[in-house]
């Protein structure tokens, strides 16, 4: 097993474990992400798109551990990350958090396209 596929293994697993925080602790992604939840249905939201969605991708990569499939959570990573640079200047929203999300969704996203 090369270094890239061990990379590409924690970068998988990474989105899991961040999942699994959204689902299991929404309110815990707050402090981070800036997301709050007033209601039942914006904590629906946080464990859906934030939880499973990370879960399901995550999990569909290391389950069919193909090239193809760790290159498609790759390309996600690096929508999400053109996306957050775009906004974080147009939005004016140039916060550590931002920062640093923006620097680990290239970095996941490079690392998994490889």
């Amino acid at each position: 097993m090369s270094i890239i596929q061990i990379l590409q293994i924690i970068a998988a697993l990474g989105t899991i474990l961040t999942g699994a925080v959204s689902l299991f602790w929404p309110a815990k992604v707050q402090g981070f992400t800036g997301l709050s939840a007033n209601s039942g249905r914006g904590i629906t939201e946080i464990r859906t798109l934030l939880g499973a969605l990370f879960i399901g991708l995550g999990a569909a990569a290391l389950y069919f551990n193909l090239p193809q499939t760790y290159q498609m959570l790759g390309i996600t990573y690096l929508a999400m990350a053109i996306v957050r640079g775009i906004s974080i200047f147009v939005d004016k929203s140039a916060e550590s958090s931002n920062i640093i999300s923006v620097v680990t969704e290239l970095a996941f996203g490079i690392i998994l396209v490889l």
